[in-house]
């Protein structure tokens, strides 16, 4: 390049050998991060977006067991690990639901605290721990009465008690929880069913099953697919 033919080019000779090089490479740099921050923004939405339809769309408990180690610390990691305890107590794995409710509990989701307490619960009573199940169940009901699940935990209350061999006790329970509940027509009807399981439990307690409404806690979950 002829400085004398282009002499307006020297100012910017001048800043390219003083600054130049190292603005550009500055700007390099520069959009490499840009570049890798949205790399990294569009990863994130697309694990998010795999975690979602995970919760939805995983039914087994070996899909569930995947989707939990794989997006256990995205928000919706609380709500898959309520799924698969849900899984394993629909299965009859009680002692791996326990496990996971316990587990849990120690870092519930948000506005799903009450689950894993009253999940818990009804494991025990599923492993015939009657006295323990009926403690947890009473402990949850009387500390949260206006939670959600706290008739579900008076109705498993009940039930322990009627399956420990006091089917009286149970039923003056049931007798206390209809009156409790004599305007509203859908705990009624829940009263009355776990009523009639109790005198059923009275007439042949072995044989007897618990109402799968009453057996999951977890009301909000999606039900688990039939194998």
């Amino acid at each position: 390049m002829n400085l004398k033919t282009n002499p307006e080019l020297l100012p910017l000779i001048e800043w390219w050998e003083k600054d130049g090089k190292q603005t550009v490479v500055m700007l390099a740099v520069a959009a490499i991060a840009v570049g890798g921050w949205y790399g990294w923004k569009n990863y994130r939405a697309s694990v998010r977006t795999a975690a979602s339809e995970a919760l939805v769309n995983a039914y087994t408990a070996d899909e569930l067991e995947e989707a939990v180690a794989r997006f256990s610390g995205q928000d919706v990691g609380g709500a898959l690990k309520i799924r698969l305890a849900k899984s394993y107590f629909d299965a009859g794995r009680y002692e791996e639901a326990l496990a996971q409710y316990d587990e849990i509990a120690k870092n519930p989701p948000d506005g799903f605290a009450d689950i894993p307490v009253v999940g818990r619960a009804q494991c025990l009573e599923a492993l015939g721990k009657f006295a323990e199940a009926t403690e947890a169940f009473d402990a949850f009901a009387e500390g949260n009465p206006k939670s959600y699940l706290s008739l579900t935990a008076q109705l498993g209350a009940a039930r322990a008690v009627a399956q420990a061999g006091d089917s009286k006790k149970a039923l003056e329970r049931i007798e206390a929880l209809k009156a409790a509940n004599k305007d509203d027509e859908i705990a009624k009807a829940r009263v009355e069913a776990t009523e009639a399981v109790i005198k059923r439990y009275e007439a042949k307690p072995a044989e007897v099953a618990r109402p799968a409404e009453e057996a999951k806690p977890a009301e909000a979950a999606k039900p688990e697919a039939k194998k």
